[in-house]
């Protein structure tokens, strides 16, 4: 079926990977499939020839910031052959009433978190992991070295970019 919508459509994968972690993959996203079953989804798309480009995101002041975490992720995304990763910071933004969610959901899954994010972040809107700048180098660092676009301009031209070779495909088509 792949190889039929692939000859048939044009079309990239976008798909979120958060952590590595698939226990905490369960408390972040409690509702969707793991890291691993993604990675193995961005498997099919490469050999059936599909462009897939990864959103890194949310990253978790605290939580899943970590350089393991962020390396780990992108090494998957070399080793799948993504073409691009999506990454507008290393960190999260609050607004209004996200904030009040969020700190429920650390109270409930990280005890004290809470204390630690009001302490270090008050009512900001932007909420930048404290390890931005070293996790931000990495990022950039493995994109660089394997020909990853790695910025959202890069990563939305290419999408708007791509060839017309294939006609849209229809929920009719199949």
């Amino acid at each position: 079926m792949l190889s039929e919508i692939n000859r048939s459509a044009k079309c990239v994968v976008q798909m979120t990977l958060t952590t590595a972690d698939d226990g905490l993959c369960r408390i972040l996203e409690p509702n969707v499939c793991n890291t691993k079953r993604r990675i193995e989804v961005l498997e099919e798309m490469r050999k059936n020839g599909i462009p897939m480009i990864v959103w890194l995101t949310p990253i978790l002041p605290f939580i899943n910031d970590t350089e393991n975490n962020i390396t780990v992720i992108l090494n998957e995304c070399v080793r799948v052959g993504v073409k691009g990763i999506i990454d507008f910071g290393m960190g999260l933004t609050l607004r209004e009433g996200d904030r009040e969610y969020y700190y429920a959901a650390l109270d409930k899954y990280f005890p004290g978190m809470k204390e630690c994010y009001i302490k270090r972040y008050g009512n900001a809107y932007e909420l930048p992991s404290p390890n931005a700048k070293k996790l931000t180098g990495i990022f950039q660092r493995i994109c660089k070295d394997n020909g990853i676009l790695s910025t959202p301009d890069e990563c939305f031209r290419f999408m708007q970019e791509l060839p017309d070779k294939y006609p849209q495909m229809s929920i009719f088509d199949l």
